[in-house]
């Protein structure tokens, strides 16, 4: 961006830019999202491609393998849920009895509470389930576009893993014809941190998926809770979704044990376990797993979750981090940008940029001290 342009239009130029990227995202999600999950699969299958290719094996042959494998491991991860969901479905006269005695339990507590009948709640419940099925039928009357989408985009999504990685040449120098060879050694540094800092991300949420669905699983199992390993892979699953995410999975697993269930303590029990596993995962393993080269504060992640979600739908709200994470080390090398990064990192000044004239600088010393302070590493340097 030109530098002798005034602050102020430059500054509604990058939020006139920010307001066309969300309106086409909004616009085009069904063609971006999936090209997006590719690129980030893309990334996290690099190592076994390159391997591959050390060996010897022709280009394609590297790349098929690498989706192959992972079409493996997402095939037998479906087939986990369908033998949970199977066993779900063989304890439904149970899960029926157990439904209706907690929902008298519900309708007596109500009753003491409230003044109001049984009558009358079955009469509410009545009227609230027409709604719902209302809902349900219009629902349902897209069910059959949305399947056809899900079809869509399974079936692209490793056509596309497989053409990015085929031509990641072809595409790098796309990206770097963009800029003049004087910032060159800048984008060449970004991509190469954008890989490690991707590529330690995904792997990383892979073991912890695989280490909260055990540790959750089995310690549930231990503890003799019906469908034990099913809450646990849901958990892991949803706990991927910052914040919101969590929150889903502590509902998912008092409902899943509610209706295995009649007693209290298993739903205590399952509420207790979440908590101790959230908080070994949060302050314990993951950050040694992924490490600290890329901080997104909490405000930033919350907000970005949200406006991710609101663009483009649960995928967004999957992919917001990482997408965060490189927007991030895009603004920190970008001198007209880095504001930018500012606001979404979790450098924290600490003392007031009111009272201190130093923290409201771009100076690079002041940059590499707010690192230190707040233990973050300082971007990658060859």
């Amino acid at each position: 961006m030109n530098k002798d342009m005034p602050v102020t239009v430059r500054r509604a130029l990058e939020l006139i830019g920010l307001y066309f990227l969300g309106v086409i995202i909004v616009a085009g999600k069904g063609i971006i999202m999936p090209l997006v999950l590719a690129f980030f699969i893309s990334i996290v299958l690099l190592p076994v491609y390159r391997f591959f290719k050390r060996k010897q094996f022709p280009e394609v042959l590297s790349i098929s393998i690498a989706i192959t494998l992972l079409i493996v491991l997402v095939v037998a991860i479906l087939w986990f849920f369908s033998s949970q969901i199977s066993s779900l479905v063989s304890d439904f006269p149970r899960i029926k009895e157990n439904v209706t005695a907690h929902l008298h339990t519900l309708s007596d507590w109500v009753d003491r509470r409230t003044n109001l009948s049984t009558e009358r709640q079955v009469q509410i419940i009545n009227d609230q389930s027409k709604k719902l099925v209302n809902y349900a039928g219009g629902v349902l009357s897209g069910a059959a576009s949305s399947v056809t989408s899900v079809f869509v985009f399974v079936g692209l999504l490793p056509i596309y893993v497989f053409l990015l990685l085929f031509y990641k040449n072809l595409l790098l120098r796309f990206v770097f014809l963009w800029f003049p060879q004087s910032n060159q050694k800048q984008v060449e540094d970004a991509m190469r941190e954008t890989e490690i800092i991707i590529k330690s991300y995904l792997i990383g949420l892979l073991i912890q998926i695989t280490y909260i669905a055990i540790l959750l699983g089995v310690t549930l199992l231990l503890f003799g809770i019906k469908h034990a390993l099913l809450i646990g892979v849901i958990f892991a699953f949803l706990n991927l979704i910052p914040y919101v995410g969590a929150l889903l999975g502590n509902i998912i697993g008092v409902l899943l044990t509610l209706t295995s269930s009649q007693e209290v303590l298993p739903i205590v029990t399952v509420l207790v376990t979440i908590a101790v596993v959230q908080f070994l995962d949060n302050n314990i393993l993951m950050p040694r797993i992924v490490g600290s080269k890329v901080k997104i504060n909490a405000l930033a992640t919350i907000v970005g979750v949200v406006i991710a979600g609101a663009l483009a739908g649960v995928l967004g709200m999957f992919l917001s981090l990482p997408i965060l994470a490189v927007f991030k080390i895009i603004f920190d090398r970008s001198e007209s940008m880095k504001q930018w990064g500012v606001l979404l990192g979790d450098e924290q000044p600490k003392q007031s940029p009111m009272n201190f004239p130093i923290f409201r600088k771009k100076a690079k010393k002041v940059e590499e001290q707010l690192k230190r302070d707040n233990s973050i590493e300082p971007p990658l340097k060859k």
